[in-house]
């Protein structure tokens, strides 16, 4: 077997693969002999079909069968033989197959980056000094009290605050709105709806227009909907409604005492004090942690450069953007909004995605150099973990992901963590007084 490789960029290799004609016939004639033994044809014994029987009618199939075997088993020898770090699956070009002939197929492949590993020990890192602080406390108790939040019927005009029950009908350019946009039926026409009187509540300038009114009361509201309206065929149009007030809510907050701290499982006001205390304080030392974490990968991204395997980088802008699509979807943006978007999610993604791949090839060779390994142990302690998680059977965990080559990206995430504890056991760091808002995650995480 003869193999050659052409370097096409720093991470893209065309290796060529020439295997000899008589390896080629030899193979050829082990898969006959397997047909042979296996072939059920009428007339005749298993094993006793005559060769050239077989040959008619089988030869296109037996010849498949020697090149695919060939190319399995050779292309992993050359790779072996050459010592490539493959990242990703080959795209095989056959050049040359028939009986009697060598065969010759190029596999066009992407390896891992060649780099040499900066300085990683004693990474400089500064850490703010924070603390959880009484006015903390209480603004968490606040919150916990508006959650607990009632809303009581009153015989009076509607106030800044308040919740006006209404009954409404719109209508632009003298037509109901959904002739203009169709999907827009909520914008149309609702009964028994809640409006909440502050400045930005429903559409902007709608529920000004209904402070003072008092249940069973009528007034035309007039709007401008925004340049950038949600729904783009109202945008920068007027509208009409005609709104019936039904009842007028008012916001009732309880207040902080014993009882409110019963409702959240608290026998005292004193217990949850400390019970939210110590939630502040635990979160704070996480955001912390994780603050410390980025600055520690950033340090490491800017020490060194190399050029990125680019189906990887592809891959992974993939999983970002669906990352980013999805979590907009949560946070209740349409999705005409999100195809608007979908240029600055890409940008956003494929930056993403460069650092995560960069930092993975950075972990992993810094694993290998501290020799740093995951045992089945601890892969079968994460899978009991998912498992209690997703309450489902450790045994469906791991099959599931053994179809997707999740036990992969289990190992991954473990060897990462392993290694960015090593980052953080030998920081320099430095303790600061606090300049800026801790960030709320990682900018440049690890995949998994």
């Amino acid at each position: 077997m003869n193999v050659t490789v052409q370097s096409l960029t720093p991470c893209k290799k065309l290796v060529r693969v020439e295997v000899e004609a008589a390896k080629v016939d030899e193979t050829f004639e082990a898969v006959f002999k397997d047909f042979r033994r296996e072939a059920s044809l009428p007339g005749f014994r298993p094993g006793k079909v005559p060769r050239e029987m077989l040959l008619r009618i089988y030869e296109k199939d037996i010849a498949e069968e020697t090149k695919r075997k060939l190319i399995k088993e050779t292309y992993r020898k050359a790779i072996e033989e050459q010592k490539l770090d493959v990242v990703t699956p080959p795209d095989i070009e056959e050049i040359q197959f028939s009986r009697g002939q060598p065969l010759v197929y190029n596999a066009t492949l992407e390896t891992a980056p060649e780099f040499e590993l900066p300085e990683y020990k004693g990474l400089p890192v500064k850490r703010e000094v924070r603390a959880v602080t009484e006015a903390d406390v209480e603004k968490a108790l606040n919150l916990l009290r508006e959650q607990r939040a009632t809303y009581e019927k009153r015989e009076r005009p509607l106030q800044t605050g308040d919740i006006a029950v209404v009954n409404y009908q719109g209508t632009c350019d003298g037509r109901p709105i959904t002739e203009i946009a169709p999907t827009a039926k909520g914008l149309t026409e609702q009964k028994d709806f809640w409006v909440q009187t502050q400045p930005d509540s429903f559409i902007p300038g709608f529920a000004a227009q209904l402070l003072g009114a008092k249940a069973g009361d009528r007034r035309t509201v007039t709007v401008d909907f925004p340049a950038d309206f949600v729904t783009s065929q109202l945008a920068g149009r007027k509208g009409v409604y005609e709104v019936e007030v039904v009842e007028v809510k008012e916001r009732v907050i309880p207040p902080l005492d014993d009882e409110l701290a019963k409702g959240y499982g608290a026998e005292t006001l004193a217990k949850l004090t400390d019970g939210v205390r110590e939630d502040l304080e635990n979160e704070l030392k996480y955001k912390q942690k994780q603050a410390l974490r980025d600055e520690l990968l950033r340090t490491l991204l800017g020490r060194v450069t190399f050029d990125l395997p680019e189906t990887a980088v592809t891959r992974e802008t993939s999983n970002v953007v669906y990352d980013l699509v999805q979590e907009n979807a949560k946070r209740g943006v349409s999705r005409q909004v999100i195809e608007q978007q979908k240029d600055q999610i890409y940008t956003i993604a494929s930056q993403n995605a460069k650092e995560r791949v960069k930092l993975q090839f950075l972990l992993q060779k810094i694993a290998e150099k501290e020799d740093i390994k995951v045992s089945t142990e601890e892969i079968n302690q994460r899978l009991g973990y998912l498992a209690q998680l997703y309450q489902i059977p450790v045994g469906k965990v791991a099959k599931d992901l053994q179809k997707r080559d999740g036990l992969i990206e289990i190992y991954d995430q473990i060897m990462n963590q392993k290694v960015i504890k090593l980052l953080e056991d030998n920081a320099r760091i430095e303790d600061v007084q606090p300049v800026t808002p801790l960030p709320a995650e990682a900018p440049a995480a690890p995949p998994g």
